[in-house]
């Protein structure tokens, strides 16, 4: 598969964005899917925000795999960085993440009020790359539709302040999803295609979907022959393919296979979590010298 690049003019707009409004804030909560946590995390942001303090959310965990979910709390834990999972569909660790970002900043807000200095929220920044659920976590936070919503990257296209009163008196400044200029791993942008991170009209999503196909039957088969109801897992991923595409009914005219049906409903119900609870990486998965 060719390498995949991708930047739009907003994306370089956003990290000058970052960039600009660092200064305003006490800590940075970077969003990351726990299903790809290294491929979903931008190599740009440890340049941007630098020494800037930091607490990870490992978002849509009711996606992931459980056990790996809390594999990858233990390895920022050695990072020296908290991570925190997050459902943001029932909103599952966000009273946990408002209690860590009160923490983080106690240090600083004391020494504020020895100085005289009135208590003033915590504010934060919330980062991330396109479709990791930002929106969805502030709307949850603030009990009503404010951050835009939506399943297709992009939605969130400039900063906007947000007042968490009730929630532990944070102030998050919301930014628009950044993804990075060239993807130098391609399996890092394939994953990202895997997980929607990638608007779908810039790839072809048969071939993402064939390759989703062989990642999950080579990983967790037995998840694939329960969903598609198939009898047996071929060696070959386009069979199988063609075996779902049998099982639901996507065939046109002349018994030809419609691949771009088959390759919509497969990425949308692992999207959706509806095959299986899949993590597509592990802290295994990186070698020792990172």
């Amino acid at each position: 598969m060719k390498q995949i690049n991708w930047y739009p003019g907003h994306m370089k707009k956003t990290k000058e964005l970052i960039q600009a409004n660092l200064k305003l804030v006490d800590v940075v909560v970077e969003l990351l899917d726990a299903r790809i946590p290294m491929s979903s995390r931008n190599p740009q942001i440890d340049e941007i925000i630098t020494n800037k303090v930091r607490v990870i959310v490992l978002n849509k965990t009711d996606l992931a795999n459980n056990a790996v979910t809390k594999e990858w709390v233990s390895y920022f834990d050695k990072q020296g960085i908290k991570a925190i999972e997050v459902n943001s569909l029932t909103g599952a660790g966000l009273d946990k993440l408002m209690k860590e970002l009160d923490e983080t900043v106690k240090e600083k807000m004391d020494a504020r009020i020895e100085k005289g200095m009135k208590k003033r929220p915590v504010r934060a920044m919330i980062v991330g790359i396109p479709n990791v659920g930002k929106s969805s976590i502030i709307n949850r936070l603030i009990g009503k539709k404010s951050a835009k919503t939506g399943d297709k990257p992009g939605v969130t296209r400039g900063k906007q302040w947000v007042r968490l009163k009730g929630k532990g008196n944070v102030e998050l400044l919301d930014m628009p999803g950044i993804l990075w200029p060239k993807f130098e791993d391609v399996q890092v942008g394939i994953k990202l295609a895997f997980a929607g991170s990638i608007k779908d009209e810039i790839l072809d999503i048969e071939t993402i979907a064939l390759r989703l196909i062989e990642y999950i039957c080579e990983k967790n088969p037995e998840a694939m022959k329960n969903r598609y109801k198939l009898d047996e897992i071929d060696e070959d991923g386009l069979t199988n393919m063609d075996n779902i595409a049998e099982k639901r009914g996507c065939i046109m005219s002349g018994g030809r296979i419609d691949y771009a049906r088959v390759a919509n409903i497969v990425l949308d119900e692992f999207r959706s979590g509806k095959i299986d609870r899949i993590s597509l990486e592990s802290p295994s998965d990186i070698s020792s010298d990172l």
